[in-house]
């Protein structure tokens, strides 16, 4: 066994370790509970009043019904473990700590990006529908519109991170990587080799992921062998046997920057089985896109939110600008509308969720989706339904083959009441299907991170690009066309009715979907 694999192996133990040590912490509260409730009457009461409280806290949130009714049946069901694990993964905001970091953090660095209205304006001018979705991602996530941009899409995960190699080959300046996985193994040692020698030649190497996304590959060795070569490392919110109100929320975002002035995103991370190099599952189908131009900033300050925000005892910028000022300006040889954008769980504004539901109020012709999971909110079924009802052809793709099997049961327990209302689903057949996007009406799409689940809509940290007028949106609708020929369409199985049986175990799958 090599020492990677050995401190991978460590890093999976210290996991399992920090997991006990919680469900410890867990049980003694437990026992200090039921201890003192034989001693003192009043301790019930107190419990009792605690979770009424928290109740009435939940039902008054601007939450949709569907994340806050788990909570409320389980605290009112049984207070002591309801409200120890609202704490622990209701909450969606960590601690008022890190809230206030990261709204710090904000107000400095996205007014860094610049309002063009101009740019929205052209939009709004061809079509109103769409420029009043960049309007909005504007105006509530921070993030502008930009048309001095090109946009590449790559229909394999395979041949974006090649196209990312060689652009990576041409840094001179700075080169910023934030992924939620990296895998130490076959496809990450030509990376590695390009970052080893940059980092050798001058150029700022910055290299963040995240802990638990990371802990089946990596131990704390990776770290040490990075900063070993000059590139600076950096781990997303790390596991700790102690309690941590912050555990539920994971980076679950695909950066990369290079000099301010290309940019990657998509739905892989760094490892072996996105790139067909292993296959556990199947066919991987992944994507991603290739910016180049004044877009890559709004990319530069999503990648800069997490790395000064994650933790006081680090070193943080002092001067973001600097990433940001372009000496040499671009001109893109397509006129077309590009928007990256990014997503928190932290300011209570469900971004990723709103961008792929104004898509299907937008559409007119059709909405196409894919996703790995399909754990969606009662709006949102609602929309996809309302749309389909309405003429609209929509259609999501789902894995033919699962990476989690009971997350795939969830998955298919809301196939029969889309299909009802006239949405088709079908199942990549050749394995997993990992791509996170959509496309509309061969006018607009989307590309990132974000998945059609709750962990992806509601707790974790996001990225995303949407996309206008562009060939990207002609490739990606291609994509789907390809990919459609490649799957088995389910609507037909799931329009007839469901055991009882099948019906309960849904039922009970559906109420905790938004703990999962």
């Amino acid at each position: 066994m090599t020492e990677e694999n050995i401190n991978m192996t460590n890093g999976i133990k210290r996991a399992v370790f920090a997991i006990l040590a919680i469900l410890a912490e867990v049980a003694v509260i437990y026992v200090l509970y039921f201890r003192l409730e034989t001693r003192f009457a009043w301790v019930a009461k107190v419990i009792t009043v605690l979770a009424v409280i928290l109740v009435l806290y939940i039902y008054s949130r601007h939450e949709t019904p569907s994340v806050k009714m788990p909570w409320l049946i389980i605290i009112s069901a049984f207070p002591i473990l309801g409200v120890f694990l609202y704490l622990m993964l209701g909450l969606n905001g960590g601690t008022w700590r890190m809230v206030r970091r990261y709204r710090d953090l904000d107000r400095v660095l996205l007014p860094l990006l610049p309002k063009n209205e101009e740019e929205l304006q052209k939009v709004m001018t061809k079509n109103p529908g769409v420029g009043n979705q960049f309007r909005y991602v504007r105006d509530y996530a921070g993030y502008p519109v930009y048309n001095n941009t090109d946009i590449k899409f790559y229909p394999d995960g395979a041949e974006g991170i090649n196209a990312q190699i060689e652009d990576l080959k041409k840094a001179e300046h700075f080169i910023f990587m934030e992924y939620h996985a990296i895998e130490y193994g076959k496809s990450f040692e030509p990376l590695h080799a390009v970052l080893r020698e940059k980092a050798r030649a001058g150029v700022e190497v910055r290299l963040f992921y995240d802990y638990v996304g990371s802990m089946g590959f990596i131990g704390n060795s990776f770290v040490k062998v990075m900063e070993a070569d000059g590139i600076k490392c950096r781990v997303f919110n790390p596991m700790h046997p102690i309690l941590n109100f912050f555990i539920n929320n994971r980076d679950h975002r695909k950066i990369t920057v290079i000099d301010g002035k290309v940019g990657f995103t998509g739905g892989y991370n760094i490892a072996d089985e996105y790139f067909h190099v292993t296959e556990p599952y199947g066919y991987w189908l992944d994507t991603g896109v290739r910016l180049e131009g004044d877009a890559v900033k709004s990319l530069t300050v999503t990648f800069l939110e997490n790395w000064n925000a994650i933790r006081n005892d680090d070193v943080d910028d002092e001067d973001y600008s600097r990433y940001l000022e372009v000496k040499e300006p671009y001109t893109a040889r397509e006129d077309c509308f590009v928007q990256p954008y990014g997503d928190s769980p932290l300011d209570n504004e469900h971004t990723g969720e709103n961008v792929y539901m104004n898509v299907l109020r937008n559409a007119k012709k059709y909405a196409w989706f894919v996703t790995p999971y399909l754990i969606i909110t009662d709006e949102m079924i609602s929309d996809f339904a309302l749309a389909a009802k309405s003429g609209v052809d929509v259609r999501i793709i789902t894995p033919g083959i699962p990476d989690k099997k009971l997350v795939y049961s969830l998955t298919r327990s809301y196939y029969a009441g889309l299909v009802r209302n006239g949405v088709r689903i079908f199942e990549f057949t050749p394995g997993f299907c990992h791509a996170k996007q959509c496309v509309s009406d061969d006018e607009v799409a989307t590309c990132g991170t974000i998945n059609l689940d709750f962990r992806s809509l509601y707790h974790h940290f996001e990225n995303g690009v949407l996309m206008y007028d562009c060939r990207a949106v002609a490739d990606t609708k291609k994509m789907f066309e390809e990919t459609f020929e490649k799957c088995r369409e389910v609507t037909e199985e799931y329009r007839t009715g469901r055991s009882r049986f099948l019906r309960l175990q849904q039922l009970i799958l559906r109420l905790i979907a938004p703990l999962m």
